[in-house]
């Protein structure tokens, strides 16, 4: 069943993120890789703002599980994208994150989906507990 879009007010936690002219395809809007790059962008800018992720010295790090996304309307560059952020579920060891991706000032999303990862140690890949800092920080995203 296709979703529904949701409103930027059922997030959080946003960032506003400039498309770039190589974002937009042979269509004249942003190629639908190019979204999942922003779903990246506004989660570990998060974690990386918060200091939940150390980048190369953290020793746990989110490896993406499982990802989708729909798309509702276009964006195009020179747009900017405002990347809405929540968390729907906290488990032992992984984070289901929300996005929706809204265009310039609109309130309603042009597409959204989510991103899991399993946080697993850097070395040996194996999962590890979220930290409580982890948690205590993320309960603040929870949908």
């Amino acid at each position: 069943m296709r979703p529904e879009p949701q409103s930027l007010d059922s997030y959080p936690h946003t960032l506003t993120i400039p498309t770039r002219w190589n974002d937009n395809d042979v269509y004249g809007h942003v190629n639908n890789a190019i979204y999942y790059l922003y779903f990246d962008t506004v989660v570990n800018r998060y974690l990386v703002d918060n200091g939940l992720l150390e980048i190369g010295t953290s020793e746990t790090v989110g490896l993406v599980v499982d990802t989708g996304c729909a798309y509702f309307a276009p964006i195009s560059f020179p747009d900017d994208v405002v990347a809405g952020l929540r968390v729907a579920k906290l488990g032992s060891s992984s984070i289901r994150y929300e996005i929706g991706l809204f265009r310039n000032e609109e309130t309603t999303a042009s597409a959204q989906g989510h991103f899991v990862h399993v946080y697993v140690d850097e070395k040996t890949r194996r999962p590890k507990p979220l930290s409580a800092a982890m948690k205590t920080q993320l309960a603040k995203l929870q949908a």
